[in-house]
């Protein structure tokens, strides 16, 4: 059994399918407008950056050609573990088996955070807010890249999967805390039909996931994102 923070709500397509979700991380954006939108807010060069969730370290080694130092905290043992043998050539990363709601870290040791859609939910973040306003300097920032659940076809075959999700309720809960929003447009492109195809199968449920392959022709399908963040 792989070893799991207390408190961790499991992710359905990394945790059971990293091999597939590697395909998904590789394809999504390209053009990297995320971490451009990100770095506009609050630039990483010289920062300690944190990566919250962190999975298999894919995004690790990218902070790491501009940041001084790179923390990422899984709380998924296993994945934690691929995370370390991934950057073991990297010095200025370091990564802990941990979840977010009991960071690893000093008070004020951070000057960037980041959750790339590990915070889909709102509702129920709290005491992982509450980390964040522990662990993040005086003049940093935090992000939350998120799946925009209202906007395109992707948020349509989202919500079909979880009908319980409420986007206004999201919304609110992120206003309510003092977040601000922008939204992204960001795409996925793939090398391989197959890898495509793979990757809609771990995102939604069985039903929807063939009629989103149905309705995708090619290599390539829209990312409606949402970036979310606060200074501090």
């Amino acid at each position: 059994m792989p070893r799991i923070a207390k408190g961790a709500i499991p992710s359905p397509n990394i945790w059971n399918t990293p091999q597939v979700y590697e395909l998904e991380n590789r394809a999504v954006d390209p053009e990297g407008a995320a971490d451009a939108a990100m770095r506009a807010l609050r630039p990483w060069e010289g920062a300690t950056v944190l990566d919250i969730g962190c999975g298999t370290g894919f995004h690790l080694p990218i902070y790491a050609r501009h940041a001084a130092r790179v923390i990422g905290v899984e709380p998924h043992g296993d994945l934690a573990a691929m995370a370390r043998r991934r950057c073991a050539a990297l010095p200025s990363v370091q990564v802990h088996a941990a979840g977010a709601q009991d960071l690893p870290l000093p008070d004020a040791s951070a000057d960037v955070a980041v959750a790339r859609w590990a915070y889909f939910f709102g509702p129920g973040c709290e005491p992982g807010l509450r980390e964040l306003s522990r662990v993040v300097r005086r003049g940093g920032a935090a992000f939350v890249v998120d799946l925009d659940a209202t906007r395109g076809a992707f948020g349509r075959w989202f919500q079909r999967t979880v009908p319980a999700y409420s986007a206004r309720a999201v919304e609110d809960f992120w206003v309510r805390h003092g977040w601000q929003r922008q939204e992204l447009d960001l795409r996925m492109v793939f090398e391989r039909r197959a890898d495509l195809e793979a990757v809609l199968r771990i995102e939604f449920a069985p039903e929807v996931a063939e009629q989103a392959i149905a309705e995708t022709p090619g290599l390539e399908l829209a990312y409606p994102n949402v970036l979310r963040w606060r200074y501090y």
